[in-house]
């Protein structure tokens, strides 16, 4: 598990705030903007020193927990509306059932041996 020992932080503002620079491309001033608004007043050089710090074994440790998916796997077309318009609903099922990963798109898309184009299948590689 991580350790927060000796961080002036309370652990929960840590990682929101980790999460919050790894999942959307902001940057650190960008972020210490948006924690300021929330009342926190913290500096862009310690989200830069948690981001180093936290990032890489917090990943570490989230791809243990992942639950393991089964190897044989199946794409499911579905075509649905989003927001009023139709769409393509693109997911990747294993035998299980577990979805391990979606794609939208507007238009049709020819399905090949690999998924549709776009469809990052390397992703779902149980083994990365």
């Amino acid at each position: 598990m991580v350790s927060f020992k000796g961080a002036q932080f309370p652990r929960d503002v840590i990682l929101r705030a980790v999460f919050f620079y790894v999942r959307y491309a902001v940057s650190y001033r960008d972020l210490e903007e948006i924690l300021a608004e929330r009342g926190l007043h913290v500096d862009h050089a310690t989200l830069n020193r948690w981001v180093v710090k936290y990032a890489s074994t917090l990943a570490a440790v989230t791809q243990k927990q992942k639950s393991p998916t089964a190897a044989s796997w199946r794409l499911d077309e579905t075509y649905v509306k989003v927001r009023g318009e139709w769409c393509y609903l693109y997911r990747a099922v294993d035998r299980d059932g577990q979805m391990l990963g979606f794609m939208l798109s507007e238009h049709r898309v020819e399905c090949h041996e690999r998924g549709p184009a776009g469809f990052r299948l390397t992703a779902l590689d149980p083994d990365l």
